[in-house]
């Protein structure tokens, strides 16, 4: 009797655990499904005709796949110039957030000083109070009077001044870093500053990996800011700007499927900048999982 019961509880508990690991498989694939189908529509989209999309766009294969069209996006937008003006803006915005947010961090962590839990809670404040366009326009008027309107630079620091997200992430990590190797550094002789970019920010490697990623992405797919400084200088459009130029074309026509196309181009350098940061992004979750 006791083995017969024990056999049922055990086929019970397989049986509980076959169906768990069933419904946790059909989440997983459904969640996929409903992430990676929207990026697949675009791509279809993209070797189609217009008029196949604006009429026939709801079959999912290209009637006649139309690889001329990644050429034609390329050509129009003049991807080449706008790719670089994003890159620059991507590039700077993420060397600036990752710097200003570090030494933020660190001196938060390490140091006392008047006003501390004030910087930290507006800090927290501005990741919850989103005022949006709003500020667009004093960000724009404070450009003006530094001279910093006509060019890429003024959207640079306004990027960079939204941090705080970057600012407690590494926040996080230093508080993992261990006092001591500070105070080893002042006894070898080393300054404050002299500490944290010798010992401290190879240290904040991760992490700097995983928020340089984040912060490379949201100025890479900004929008708002460029097309507003760049108005009155189409040579210093990003290519979010560059693309929505793509809607119509000479003749007033829609041009769905080149916006499609340039699109797909667009997320490429994104995955290339996902790839080389995937190492530390791998480490960050290996480490979270494993505490």
């Amino acid at each position: 009797m006791n083995k017969q019961t024990s056999s049922m509880g055990q086929s019970s508990v397989r049986l509980a655990s076959l169906v768990g690991r069933t419904v946790m498989w059909l989440f997983l694939l459904a969640t996929a499904l409903l992430t990676l189908f929207p990026v697949l529509m675009t791509l279809l989209g993209s070797l189609k005709s217009g008029a196949e999309l604006m009429t026939g766009g709801g079959d999912i294969l290209p009637k006649t796949w139309l690889f001329s069209n990644y050429a034609e996006a390329w050509k129009q937008t003049k991807f080449a110039q706008y790719t670089w003006n994003s890159a620059f803006l991507s590039i700077m915005v993420t060397i600036g957030t990752l710097l200003v947010a570090a030494m933020a961090a660190y001196v938060v962590e390490r140091r006392q000083f008047p006003g501390k839990s004030l910087y930290v809670g507006v800090q927290a404040a501005t990741m919850f109070v989103s005022v949006g366009a709003v500020v667009l326009r004093p960000q724009f008027d404070l450009m003006v009077k530094l001279h910093l309107n006509t060019t890429l630079w003024g959207v640079i620091l306004i990027l960079i001044s939204a941090h705080a997200s970057t600012f407690f992430i590494l926040l996080t990590f230093l508080k993992a870093i261990p006092r001591e190797l500070d105070e080893a550094g002042m006894m070898d002789g080393s300054s404050f500053s002299r500490n944290f970019f010798r010992i401290i920010l190879p240290l904040l490697a991760p992490g700097l990996g995983v928020t340089g990623l984040f912060a490379f992405r949201h100025a890479w797919n900004e929008y708002i800011l460029p097309l507003v400084f760049t108005m009155t200088n189409p040579k210093l459009q990003t290519l979010t700007v560059g693309l929505a130029n793509l809607r119509y074309g000479s003749s007033a026509a829609m041009q769905i499927h080149l916006m499609m196309a340039g699109a797909c181009l667009s997320i490429v350098p994104m995955l290339l900048v996902y790839i080389a940061a995937n190492k530390s992004f791998m480490q960050v979750t290996a480490g979270s999982v494993k505490g």
